[in-house]
């Protein structure tokens, strides 16, 4: 690190210590809390299925209702097991970009140009795969 850089890390209160240090929790506690949500679904779900023949020989996909935010919010509000676990699964996928926009924050705290337009591409492109796959 440049003298400019210290300065700079020391007058926003961020070391780089620091920073990896609240980078590592964020992405601990977003994995735990999206395996604790994905859990809670799983559990309700088998108690909710206990006992039911499934059928093997067709297959039956999710509901639509489960591809749209405003209908997953809905169904979660009703209690549905399977929204719980689609709400982890999206979690788990939010955690990595809540670590990037932490790194523009973080960076941006320090001055350091270069690395918020390096995290600001890779939240782009993230934000771009997310958004705009087939």
């Amino acid at each position: 690190m440049n003298r400019r850089s210290a300065s700079n890390s020391a007058a926003s209160g961020f070391t780089d210590r620091r920073m990896e240090t609240t980078m590592g929790r964020l992405l601990q506690v977003g994995v735990l809390l999206a395996s604790t949500v994905v859990l809670a679904g799983g559990i309700l779900y088998l108690r909710a299925h206990t006992g039911h023949a499934v059928d093997y020989s067709a297959f039956a996909g999710e509901p639509a209702a489960l591809r749209s935010p405003v209908a997953l919010f809905h169904l979660l509000l009703a209690g549905d097991p399977v929204a719980l676990i689609e709400a982890g699964v999206l979690l788990l996928i939010a955690t990595p970009i809540a670590r990037v926009v932490f790194a523009v924050v973080a960076f941006a705290l320090e001055r350091d140009r270069l690395y918020v337009a390096v995290s600001l591409t890779v939240l782009a492109v993230l934000l771009a795969s997310l958004f705009y796959s087939a």
